[in-house]
């Protein structure tokens, strides 16, 4: 063989050990491996490996789940002393949330009773967006129990109750997110929200979607009772103008004012539908709702001077009106007011035809649909089923 010259052979070594830089660079840049399923438990740890034998953390888990992927919150109870946080920018994609699950068949409790009471404790805070949060029970906390100031959530299935604010709340992450960051868009279904009440018994309602929020928000098959305040709070006030049009629908508001174990507080509006604030005007939806035995009104426009779509209600002894709106342009539908007990006449201002039956002193022939005391149940679905004297009703 003919020997190489000096010239080949600083070819060869020019050639690998191009080869050998190379190497590294393309490691570098091969794409992380995705982290599609994780588990978490209440005795999990941060470290460990999120697998169904070796749980981690819920915030540990939410640091590390890649976009579309599912945590598994196992069954129990969560002790926890800090706001557990979907942050800013941690988003699932409009084809595929990312989930927060409870294990089929298993009911996860996130109480926060270590918290005090105060506005910057709030228990699960979805603040990114694109999630899917399903199947949890979140008490206990010192502020709201579920906030959402992210958009394009699916709040699904959960139960909000005893914290120290309202249950489950729709408003900005913080006073400087700009309008166009508000959250919009977010779905809260079949969800129940109850004996939420705040020391002062002015603000812990069921749900709200107030002060701070985007268009296109939805409350569908909820169901809000025994709060301290309200069962819905839509409110509005002129230091940040306008909210977004919200969609309640299918839902239903009973025994707002007087938690469960009979305790009231003057100072709370104990409505079942508060629909504005200080002559604000803002487009809601509200259809084919029930109001029953709200301590205050079952709807009212709390000066919401818009044009909302009220149709297809029923709303059936309320300890004022069953249906209050002394301003604005709203259109009435369809709508039915009933007593059995002492009460104040309903007041419709704006577009109001014979679809509707109001209570002005008597009851009209509709209310016979509605005997008895209520009941309520999610069908396997999530449909919410309601029934007045084993009667199933449909508003």
């Amino acid at each position: 063989m003919k020997p190489k010259t000096p010239l080949s052979l600083l070819a060869c070594a020019a050639l690998m050990a191009g080869a050998a830089v190379a190497l590294p660079a393309a490691a570098a840049t091969a794409a992380p491996r995705a982290v599609t399923e994780l588990y978490v438990a209440p005795n999990g740890s941060d470290s460990a490996a999120g697998t169904k034998s070796a749980p981690t953390t819920l915030p540990s888990a939410i640091s590390r789940i890649s976009p579309g992927g599912t945590i598994y919150v196992r069954g129990g109870t969560y002790a926890l002393s800090k706001t557990v946080t979907i942050p800013p920018g941690n988003n699932g994609t409009s084809a595929d949330r990312t989930e927060l699950s409870a294990y089929p068949g298993e009911t996860p409790v996130l109480n926060f009773s270590a918290m005090s009471e105060n506005t910057a404790n709030r228990g699960l805070a979805v603040n990114g967006s694109f999630w899917r949060v399903s199947g949890l029970v979140v008490e206990r906390a010192g502020d709201n129990g579920i906030f959402v100031g992210g958009s394009d959530n699916v709040i699904e299935r959960t139960v909000t109750r005893f914290n120290r604010d309202t249950g489950l709340q729709l408003s900005r992450i913080a006073s400087d997110t700009p309008r166009d960051q508000w959250p919009a868009n977010n779905l809260v279904l079949s969800a129940e929200s109850h004996d939420n009440a705040d020391s002062d018994g002015e603000d812990a309602d069921g749900f709200a979607a107030k002060l701070t929020v985007g268009s296109g928000n939805v409350f569908r098959y909820a169901v809000s009772h025994n709060n301290i305040d309200d069962g819905w709070d839509l409110y509005t006030k002129s230091d940040t103008g306008a909210i977004g049009p919200v969609t309640i629908e299918d839902s239903f508001a009973y025994n707002n004012g007087t938690l469960s174990d009979g305790t009231q507080n003057s100072s709370g509006d104990r409505n079942g539908y508060k629909l504005g604030g200080e002559d604000i005007k803002v487009d809601h939806v509200i259809r084919r709702n029930i109001a029953y035995n709200n301590g205050k009104h079952g709807f009212t426009y709390n000066r919401n001077l818009g044009t909302m779509s009220v149709s297809d209600n029923i709303s059936i002894n309320n300890k004022e009106r069953n249906f209050s709106f002394d301003g604005g342009t709203s259109v009435f539908r369809n709508n039915v007011s009933c007593r059995s007990v002492k009460g104040t006449n309903d007041k419709t201002v704006g577009d109001a035809n014979s679809s509707n039956q109001f209570w002005n002193g008597s009851n009209g022939s509709r209310c016979s649909s509605y005997p008895g005391a209520p009941s309520w149940s999610f069908a396997s679905d999530g449909r919410l089923v309601v029934t007045f004297g084993g009667k199933r009703v449909t508003p």
